[in-house]
């Protein structure tokens, strides 16, 4: 089972969602037909804020739509994280649409302590897996990946494809690198993490090196610190076939989260 993701890996105008909603929309229109799931970086709507209070939108505001507009037109899933005030508190929430105007959402868990995200936002507390078109994904967010726990595969939440969308530094370029082939590797799922580049409001560099890896940490597609959109298949049945192969996940150890 062929299943094709597209690695929108750009740069982020600081606070100013309309400006990349439209960037977006530009970078996306070529992919219309030809992605079955497009993954845009962490907060890609203001870049990594500290200021929810001010740059926030409603969980079902002009992001949420604008998500559900494009996951039609594109015909194909599409998603990264926004920064959204709901019910009074703040998210760094993962926000997945689909054609059939379905919108997931997950909530960031581990939030950012050295740069003060856990002071400004709110954590999530629950796992998110979603089929689609015969794959099951798992969205989580940039800071995510330094827990294999919580990365985990694991009875009831079991996926192909983990998905990493992240605002990951370039002075921590060598973590994002093999953070990312480790969580392949011990889940053998494929791992796709998302990058931005350029700097952000703050003067962070970040220099993208956003990849799709397979099952066994190898990687399908590379991309290094331009802007560029890129697509890669992967296959569904591939991944399967390999646990029935190599089932080392039999033999994992049994756990529990608080």
């Amino acid at each position: 089972m062929t299943f094709r993701v597209s690695l929108v890996q750009q740069p982020l105008a600081w606070h100013d969602a309309a400006a990349n909603r439209a960037h977006f929309d530009a970078v996306l229109a070529p992919l219309r037909g030809t992605t079955d799931l497009a993954v845009l970086p962490e907060m890609f709507t203001t870049g990594f804020t500290m200021q929810p209070g001010e740059f926030a939108e409603e969980a079902d505001g002009d992001t949420r739509a604008w998500l559900l507009e494009q996951a039609r037109r594109l015909d194909a899933a599409v998603g990264g994280s926004v920064a959204v005030v709901d019910r009074g508190r703040h998210y760094n929430r993962f926000m997945l649409a689909t054609p059939a105007g379905e919108l997931h959402t997950y909530d960031k868990r581990h939030l950012f302590r050295m740069g003060g995200e856990h002071r400004h936002y709110s954590a999530g507390g629950h796992a998110l897996i979603i089929e689609f078109r015969g794959v099951r994904l798992c969205p989580l967010v940039c800071y995510d990946l330094r827990f294999p726990v919580w990365s985990r595969r694991r009875a009831g939440l079991d996926y192909d494809v983990v998905i990493y969308a992240a605002n990951w530094p370039a002075a921590r370029r060598y973590a994002w690198q093999q953070l990312l082939r480790a969580r392949a590797i011990e889940n053998q799922a494929y791992c796709v993490g998302v990058n931005r580049v350029g700097d952000d409001g703050k003067g962070v560099a970040h220099l993208g090196d956003s990849v799709v890896l397979d099952f066994l940490g190898q990687p399908l597609l590379e991309l290094g610190s331009d802007a560029c959109v890129a697509t890669v298949p992967i296959d569904a049945d591939a991944v399967r076939d390999w646990r029935d192969r190599f089932p080392a996940h039999l033999d994992a150890d049994a756990f529990s989260l608080e």
